[in-house]
């Protein structure tokens, strides 16, 4: 665009206006805002944005007949470039992607002309120096001398060093504060008799990970030996690792660093202590004392056996095994009860196999595993008081309260979900790149569904956040579960607004069957398109069906480490109403809540239809085109009308030669022939027929009056 000044009027000539030489007038307030605006170092592209300038042009006229860029002053570079970063944080509007990138450039740029401002600067040379060429020379040799004494203390520090560390400082941190069943296993490893494979059942929450995880820790400190702690996923192995650095930092003042951690004592590498997922392909490649955390939630136990297996073939290794029970049909079962040993070798064993009442005290059994139950009843004989036994046994039924904390297994027989579909559905939190649990926005903008059930009066109310399939046939991702005990539905509904800030939300399934729709008349004043589940036994039987459908396809993963959702399916029983009907329950009350979680991600899952194969028919269809898709025979065209070679969109099921139906209340009149325009071009074919256009042409309701 060309511009030229006119210097008799305050003007500006477009070249490309319509008029070539049509003056653009622009008053003085306009081109002193553009003045200031250019002193305080604005671009003239910003000077153009801000004052809706129609060219960039004109700013670079004004500054070259004005002559502003003689007027500007000389700063440094420190300053330029701070001036810069305010004009920027300044702006009204948000910043564009390019002025984001040159905020982060000027920022770094700012952090080193900092740096080089404060170094320090050389002191002057004193006039009575330069002769006293002694005196320096016995400056510089007192720094050599204390650079030789201080030789020592310049040494890097070495990383995770326990040279300084003895037993005895682990008798007062970690082994006098032992409960009396933590002992009893302390004792087990000590004995040689007992130590090689150690096999605990024990009830929730009885501090057995913090007890091996210690008790790992100071084995390696005092003699060396790697440790390896084998967990259902990643996430759950990292609870070890925290668990080590808190007691090295609280015990000894002692910060543990890596991943592996690896010990140092007097200078050289000591011992290690590595946290593996059984999905590890290389987890048998390592050697020393093995830990397997829940092995009764493990997909594959059989497989992990021969692994753990592999890095303590040694004799001097021991291998761990603690875990909640979970149902009789998983593979470790069987090695818990021992079966293979006493249906092969029992007729050959010299002593008898422990009684059930031998094994829940500790005992070593003939196939050389010592077993061990431990319940709530025991932890709480042996000094654990952090559980209120009368209100857990309130919280709980007796079937559940028996599966948690007697330690008991699911007699999964009845349940309408199995166990083995269960666990193909396990996955790890690591492996999916596209989740960032600590981000502001997890997932993104990708698309997510949640699932809620309410609490009720000792229930949790449970929340959980699905990815579903980006194509048909996809498989859905469990990112997030909630649990809230105890809240009112404000609250509640307060949780479920927070998780629309942070997700692309696009469904909320809520229970509305009892005091849930509480909840659901919240949720519904900031998503308006939730929807309500009223519980029947209708909607009972396609949730449970769809998600039969979902986990037995394999379509769904959650993390390894959260067993409470396999734990929460299982629960579910098939049974029978009193007119004989199916119906599925798990001792569901106001009073005692159960599957709480699988209820929850059932309520997500029945968004998706049960039949996922059924697609939608398209109303577009070509009109030279059969319902079916296939071209009409031309011979059939002197019936009907022939088609035209366009797209029209239609109601499903009118035909192309279809006649309007008739209008109720009035008398159908023919079109006269002569009120159609003699010279509109009829379509292909119909001129030979002699047959007119179909009334729906665009030329013929947009032809004009004169034709």
């Amino acid at each position: 665009m060309i511009y030229r000044r006119n210097t008799d009027f305050n003007c500006t000539f477009s070249a490309f206006s319509p008029h070539r030489l049509r003056p653009m007038y622009y008053s003085t307030e306009v081109k002193e805002a553009a003045k200031r605006l250019f002193l305080r170092r604005h671009k003239a592209k910003e000077i153009q944005a801000q004052l809706n300038l129609p060219n960039i042009r004109i700013v670079y006229h004004w500054i070259r007949v004005g002559g502003w860029e003689d007027m500007l002053t000389d700063e440094e570079p420190l300053t330029a470039v701070s001036r810069r970063i305010t004009l920027l944080l300044e702006k009204a509007d948000s910043l564009t992607k390019g002025e984001l990138d040159e905020l982060d450039r000027l920022t770094t740029v700012r952090e080193r002309l900092v740096k080089q401002c404060v170094k320090p600067v050389a002191a002057p040379i004193r006039d009575d120096q330069d002769d006293d060429g002694h005196r320096r020379d016995d400056q510089r040799g007192e720094r050599r001398e204390r650079g030789k004494r201080d030789g020592n203390k310049r040494e890097k520090k070495v990383k995770n060093d326990v040279s300084e560390l003895r037993e005895v400082d682990f008798l007062d941190k970690f082994i006098s504060k032992m409960y009396g069943y933590q002992k009893e296993l302390f004792a087990a490893k000590q004995n040689p008799l007992t130590a090689r494979i150690r096999n605990i059942l024990k009830s929730r929450q009885v501090g057995l990970t913090y007890y091996f995880a210690g008790e790992a820790f100071m084995d390696a400190v005092l003699t060396g030996d790697n440790q390896v702690f084998l967990s259902a996923s990643r996430a759950q192995s990292e609870i070890f690792r925290s668990y080590i650095i808190a007691f090295a930092q609280a015990w000894f003042g002692l910060e543990l660093t890596g991943n592996p951690i690896v010990l140092s004592k007097d200078g050289k590498p000591w011992a290690e202590l590595r946290f593996l997922s059984t999905n590890s392909s290389t987890a048998q490649g390592h050697h020393g004392h093995v830990y397997v955390d829940e092995y009764f939630w493990i997909r594959d136990f059989e497989k992990l056996n021969t692994v753990a297996s592999a890095m303590a073939t040694h004799k001097k290794w021991r291998k761990t095994y603690f875990s909640t029970p979970s149902a009789v049909s998983h593979q470790a079962y069987p090695f818990w009860q021992g079966e293979k040993f006493r249906n092969s070798k029992r007729k050959n064993a010299k002593e008898p196999w422990p009684s059930d009442k031998q094994i829940s005290a500790g005992a070593l059994c003939p196939d050389g595993q010592w077993r061990k139950v431990i319940t709530i009843l025991d932890a709480i004989a042996g000094g654990c008081d952090l559980f209120d036994l009368e209100q857990l046994q309130l919280e709980y039924d007796d079937d559940k309260f028996q599966q948690l904390f007697m330690c008991k297994f699911i007699d999964s027989s009845q349940s309408a979900f199995s166990l083995a579909d269960l666990e193909r559905c396990y996955s790890d939190l690591s492996l999916w790149a596209d989740f960032d649990p600590d981000d502001p926005r997890p997932y993104g903008n990708s698309p997510v569904w949640i699932g809620y059930d309410p609490s009720r009066t000792r229930d949790d109310a449970t929340c959980v956040v699905i990815a579903p399939p980006l194509e048909n046939g996809g498989k859905f991702r469990i990112l997030e579960k909630h649990s809230w005990r105890g809240q009112s539905f404000k609250y509640q509904a307060e949780q479920v607004k927070k998780l629309t800030e942070r997700f692309n939300v696009q469904h909320i399934g809520i229970d509305t069957t009892g005091i849930g729709y509480g909840v659901f008349d919240l949720v519904r004043d900031f998503y308006p398109r939730a929807t309500s589940i009223h519980y029947s036994l209708e909607t009972k039987n396609l949730l449970v069906l769809k998600a039969q459908d979902t986990i037995q396809g394999s379509r769904i993963e959650w993390d390894a480490g959260w067993n409470d959702i396999a734990q929460a399916f299982l629960t579910i029983k098939r049974g029978t109403t009193a007119s004989g009907q199916v119906t599925y329950s798990a001792s569901r009350t106001d009073a005692t809540g159960h599957a709480d979680v699988a209820w929850a991600v059932m309520h997500a899952l029945q968004y998706e239809p049960l039949n996922t194969d059924k697609k939608r028919r398209s109303r577009y269809a070509l009109t030279g085109s059969t319902s079916h898709g296939k071209t009409q025979n031309p011979a059939a065209g002197k019936t009907g009308a022939t088609a035209h070679a366009c797209i029209h969109i239609r109601c499903a099921g009118i035909r192309a030669d279809r006649q309007h139906r008739a209008v109720p209340g009035r008398v159908r009149q023919r079109r006269r022939s002569h009120l159609h325009a003699a010279s509109l071009t009829q379509g292909a074919g119909q001129a030979a027929q002699g047959q007119r256009t179909p009334r729906r042409d665009t030329r013929v309701q947009t032809q004009s009056a004169a034709a």
